[in-house]
């Protein structure tokens, strides 16, 4: 098609020249030339997430936006994600039978979720034998139940907490201040990001987007620390001020990396200790577990733990791997196990597979689209493109409708998941389910009148001939227009329209070579290492 029609389809504009050095960076680094940033700007609106804020209480898209405008946070990210991709490539290069890995391990989460409920009946009874008590949450809401009336019961004043995403999905932070619960994020880049009112910019990496200097800034205003820029000397810094806090706390929360069935014990894997002080020094421990985040034996831990630290964080091993048992005498220890819409996708065989993920956080880093805007451009726990199938299951496409569409569908996320889930095509089963759900922002009334109207226009060529001269006319006019659309202003803020040729679109110009004579075809002859051969012979 011609020049206007890949203007209006792809909506692809040319980036003003006053673009910034991050954005620079974050094409040059992803291999995404321009991205419609307006479209994730407009995927989830703060009123649904109404705690989801920073920056003193500021919306949290509009900080996301000021993000994507500021070079070092997205500067450092791309950065930071182009480093962590290519050595997770590199250590993974180094194991000849990785393809077997990555296999046995998707044959091993197949079987876990195909037999899903034998396992976590025989997981429960194991833990429940060994003194810990399992509680079960059907969502978000329950689980802070559950949680609430522990701090209730055990007369819980502070809270010290492991890194854990399901913790994230709960909004746990904000039940817990609620009830007057101080929680104190114990995992660096987790206090890091909770210090400066952030979110979590990556599942793994929470502080990415940050630079030392930044952090160094950061704890000078917040702890009343000499600014420094030293990564000993910043980690020295968060070290003492936590250390105080893991004496202090009643409880510890953490989450599960994996929970083993045929031993009743659950894994915890990390490179700080903090989760080590978190669950030893409180007389209460309440592990968190994703009801999918199970193995059937303990023979297959091996394999896990070998591919998640190489996945996450580039490394062979992680620092501390902890099993744990059961409590001491005098002390207490809960799993909530919590379903929060995973059942859904386990109901449904061609989505079934997201519930494999081991929240390694490796799509994220190849995906070229997280590496231009960042997480917190998705509005939700899980950004990246493992977030694009999983937080419609999680929470449903009437609000997480137009997730799916913040992907280049380049497949690189599938290529490199050590589980193997296929999620470039589970993204395009998931936008066919957002425009088919009704309530979808996918299905909004704007979408699909100009959907619908460029369909029409594409029937007929009088039709598409038409389309292109008020495309023509449009982009002549706009820039002398007092007001534009809501979606089409946002994106314009980093856009400039492509300039009009003076020649014409590529029709006319292909109208005007036929007249002339020079667009015949040329006929050329085969290369020599070829045979010719005809249509009968073959």
């Amino acid at each position: 098609m011609g020049k206007w029609v890949r203007t209006f389809v792809l909506f692809i504009g040319r980036p003003t020249e006053n673009r910034t050095h991050a954005n620079r960076l974050a094409s040059r680094t992803s291999g995404a030339s321009s991205f419609p940033v307006f479209y994730l700007e407009s995927i989830i609106r703060p009123r649904l997430f109404p705690h989801y804020t920073m920056n003193g209480g500021a919306p949290f898209l509009t900080a996301e936006n000021k993000g994507l405008v500021e070079p070092h946070g997205s500067a450092a990210l791309a950065e930071s994600s182009e480093r962590s991709a290519r050595q997770n490539l590199e250590i993974c290069r180094e194991i000849d039978a990785w393809p077997q890995w990555r296999q046995a391990a998707h044959d091993i989460k197949r079987y876990t979720l195909a037999n899903l409920d034998k396992l976590l009946d025989r997981f429960t009874t194991k833990l429940e034998a060994k003194g810990i008590t399992v509680l079960w949450a059907n969502d978000a809401a329950e689980a802070n139940g559950h949680i609430l009336e522990l701090v209730r019961r055990h007369g819980v004043k502070t809270v010290v907490k492991a890194k854990s995403m399901v913790s994230e999905e709960m909004e746990l932070n904000h039940a817990l201040a609620g009830v007057g619960v101080d929680a104190v994020e114990t995992d660096l880049g987790e206090y890091i990001v909770q210090l400066a009112g952030q979110r979590p910019t990556h599942i793994v990496t929470p502080a990415l987007h940050l630079s030392a200097a930044e952090i160094g800034q950061l704890f000078h205003e917040k702890l009343g620390e000499p600014f420094t820029a030293k990564q000993e000397e910043l980690t020295a810094i968060a070290r003492k001020h936590l250390r105080r806090k893991f004496i202090e706390a009643d409880m510890g929360i953490s989450g599960v990396n994996f929970g083993i069935a045929d031993t009743g014990c659950f894994a915890l894997v990390e490179n700080e200790g903090n989760i080590g002080l978190s669950t030893a020094a409180p007389k209460v421990h309440v592990a968190l577990m994703g009801m999918e985040k199970l193995i059937p034996s303990a023979d297959y831990l091996p394999l896990f733990l070998n591919m998640l630290p190489r996945m996450g964080t580039g490394q062979k091993l992680t620092s501390y791997v902890h099993l744990f048992n059961g409590p001491t005498e005098g002390r207490h220890m809960y799993v909530v196990i919590i379903d929060n819409g995973r059942s859904k996708a386990l109901a449904r065989p061609e989505f079934r597979r997201v519930l494999h993920c081991i929240r390694c956080g490796l799509c994220l880093n190849h995906c070229p689209v997280y590496r231009h805007v960042g997480g917190w451009a998705y509005g939700w726990v899980y950004p990246g493109p493992i977030g694009m199938i999983l937080t419609p299951h999680l929470l449903g496409l009437e609000k997480a409708g137009k997730i799916p569409f913040a992907s280049s569908l380049c497949g690189a996320c599938s290529q490199i998941c050590p589980v193997k889930i296929d999620i470039a095509h589970q993204i395009v089963r998931m936008r066919k389910e957002a425009v088919q759900t009704p309530g979808s922002p996918a299905r909004s009334l704007v979408d699909r009148l100009t959907w619908k109207a460029f369909a029409i226009a594409m029937q007929t060529g009088f039709r598409f001939r038409l389309l292109m001269a008020l495309i023509k006319i449009a982009i002549r006019i706009a820039p002398y227009l007092p007001w534009h659309p809501d979606k089409l202003g946002q994106w314009t803020r980093g856009r400039a329209l492509p300039e009009i040729p003076k020649d014409g679109s590529f029709r006319d110009w292909w109208k005007t070579r036929q007249k002339s004579g020079r667009s015949k075809p040329v006929e050329r002859e085969p290369p020599a290492t070829v045979e010719k051969t005809t249509v009968e012979e073959a």
